[in-house]
């Protein structure tokens, strides 16, 4: 129907029109990682223990993968949280001069145009507040402390109350000119595909560590910008994510 017609035609390959990128015209790429101050608080996180593994067969983490809308109280350790990072945005190589990233997910030419947000209610170690994952050093940076963030993720979720109960919610955010770059104005497709890929290896280790996750897509964008503190334009939320104890 006409009313549908743009959106379809969004969805299909668009890569056989000729399109002069900023790449092709050798302007500087943006950098693979957002900046920060160097004065920020910077937590380490541990190194990936899999040792904490409690379903080993993939076939089963598969078979038994499903949205999780009911947590228990307890507390995610240090030890899972790490895991769940690396497994949806780690990096496990760097190519070229900084030209691109290794990582577990899948990403059209490995632009990852993804930064990983994190609000944190109960995991133990950390003190509640809004972080950002450093990709580049498997690290977090603390933004800044929120004692609210149960009401703040319920309303930013549109009432979602099991998302506001959870022990950390997974807040993708897109820069989108990472993908912009490469691609022009065929990559805001592949950056959707992308988001996919990153929170279903979300699923999938929440799966192996006995942890529950559901995809949300349905969210007030104003409010978590906001809540992130980006601007809404060059950086903007694209994906969120529960996790809990089930």
């Amino acid at each position: 129907m006409k009313r549908f017609e743009e959106n379809r035609n969004f969805m299909k390959s668009g890569f056989m029109e000729d399109i002069l990128s900023d790449q092709k015209k050798q302007l500087p790429q943006p950098p693979l990682q957002k900046p920060y101050d160097n004065d920020s608080e910077i937590i380490d996180l541990p190194e990936i223990n899999r040792e904490i593994i409690s379903k080993k067969d993939i076939h089963n983490c598969i078979a038994d993968r499903k949205s999780h809308r009911e947590y228990t109280t307890e507390a995610l350790t240090i030890d899972e949280l790490s895991y769940l990072l690396w497994a949806t945005q780690g990096v496990k190589e760097i190519r070229g001069d900084n030209y691109a990233t290794v990582r577990p997910v899948a990403s059209a030419g490995a632009r990852h145009p993804f930064e990983t947000y994190l609000a944190i209610q109960n995991v133990h170690g950390l003190k509640e507040g809004i972080y950002r994952y450093l990709s580049l050093e498997h690290k977090l940076l603390f933004l800044y402390e929120e004692k609210n963030i149960k009401d703040k993720i319920t309303d930013g979720t549109l009432g979602q109350k099991f998302a506001g109960s959870a022990a950390v919610n997974f807040i993708w955010s897109c820069i989108p000119y990472r993908g912009e770059w490469r691609y022009d104005k065929r990559s805001h497709k592949v950056m959707l595909i992308d988001a996919g890929h990153v929170c279903h290896a979300l699923y999938i280790a929440c799966e192996v560590l006995g942890l529950g996750t559901c995809a949300i897509a349905a969210y007030d964008q104003n409010l978590m910008d906001k809540m992130i503190d980006v601007d809404g334009e060059d950086e903007f939320v694209i994906y969120m994510a529960p996790v809990s104890k089930i």
